[in-house]
């Protein structure tokens, strides 16, 4: 009996092993606290609105708040591989949080979906971006469509002003193309950091230079502070604002002070608006309600819905690298970066991802729609 009994004994420690490594570990950082805090906090909600079970694997959900730091997210990032065995990365919430994060998960050759908006974050596809996707348009998707808007208004001088970091060079990069593009003129380009508590100085060289808009490039609710100077100084001209603002802490600290702004965003802001012909509006209507049932009606955001796709790309990718290898292997997470890489037909709450090989983003013209804030709230811009 001894010698039957060790045998069984083995196989049934093993067949534990196995059984708990068939749980699917998902890392999640963001920005729950700090300047981005406005963007973190709808995005660690909607962790909870996600499956607890994909493809019959159990998923666990390891949630860390960066503070909107980069060194923090990039502890983060290495705590969740290294001690927490995550076969995948969700975050973070901001364009240089997620640039940072790049290098570890790209030397742990773990697959990361950032809910961060900058090209940078996926462009080029090199040896190291090939582990790395996003949700949120990019910048560069975004300018071409606001520079059109632009000049079909009129404008044909625009002020710039955006974060001092990447998120805003990426926007003032992007947007000067666009802008030549249209035959726009940039008459002033200035910068501010998003902890700062005035822009004098750069408000007053922009009204200077009597440009018929100002596009800011911030993100939450730091970006209302230019157009707040601005008004204080009297600017009339027209006022474009980026997806990042897209949130109700923008509208509540802008205040009537961003009344009448033009900003770009994906649909489901305004989903409930959205003719019955849109192609995004059944997907997109099914976060608002999911997120709405658990928070209140009118807390929506378009940073949870990021996360939200984020959690749409991951669902459809685990039951394609589970017929291939088990979760906590570096074959999963492998066959996990094929899977996201080879994503067709997933509609989001922002619009259909499909990805390819050299676009790990997937969206096209009908992940963006044109707003206007009007009596406090977004107007679908037909």
């Amino acid at each position: 009996m001894k010698f039957f009994f060790k045998p069984l004994l083995i196989a049934a420690l093993c067949a534990c092993a196995a059984a708990a490594w068939a749980d699917v570990n998902v890392g999640v950082t963001v920005s729950a606290t700090g300047p981005a805090a406005s963007l973190g906090i709808p995005e660690k909600n909607t962790i909870s609105l996600m499956p607890k079970t994909i493809g019959g694997q159990k998923i666990n959900y390891i949630v860390l708040d960066d503070a909107s730091d980069t060194t923090a997210a990039v502890a983060n990032t290495r705590k969740l591989i290294a001690e927490n065995k995550v076969d995948i990365v969700l975050g973070s919430s901001t364009t240089p949080t997620s640039l940072a994060m790049i290098d570890v998960v790209s030397e742990a050759r773990t697959p990361m979906i950032s809910v961060a908006a900058s090209a940078r974050i996926v462009e080029p596809v090199d040896a190291k971006k090939r582990w790395v996707f996003k949700t949120p348009q990019s910048d560069i998707m975004m300018s071409l469509a606001i520079a059109e808007h632009m000049a079909s208004n009129g404008v044909k001088t625009v002020a710039f002003i955006g974060f001092a970091d990447a998120y805003g060079e990426g926007w003032s990069e992007e947007f000067a193309k666009a802008a030549a593009l249209k035959k726009i003129t940039v008459v002033a380009n200035e910068r501010y950091a998003r902890t700062d508590t005035s822009v004098t100085g750069q408000v007053l060289k922009m009204m200077a230079a009597k440009a018929d808009a100002v596009l800011v490039a911030g993100a939450g609710t730091p970006a209302a502070l230019p157009q707040k100077a601005l008004k204080e100084r009297g600017y009339t001209g027209k006022m474009y604002q980026t997806h990042g603002v897209a949130n109700a802490d923008f509208l509540r600290v802008g205040g009537k002070d961003v009344e009448g702004t033009f900003l770009l965003v994906g649909p489901v802001l305004v989903a409930d608006q959205l003719p019955a012909s849109n192609p995004v509006k059944k997907s997109a209507l099914t976060y608002v309600s999911a997120y709405e049932a658990a928070y209140g009606k009118g807390t929506v955001s378009t940073f949870g819905a990021h996360a939200w796709d984020a959690g749409l790309l991951m669902s459809s990718a685990v039951p394609v690298a589970l017929k291939k290898a088990q979760p906590g292997t570096p074959e999963f997470r492998a066959a996990l970066r094929d899977a996201l890489e080879q994503t067709k037909d997933v509609s989001g709450a922002h619009g259909v991802f499909n990805m390819t090989e050299k676009d790990h983003l997937g969206l096209d013209q009908r992940a963006r729609v044109m707003v206007k804030i009007e009596n406090g709230a977004w107007k679908y811009q037909p």
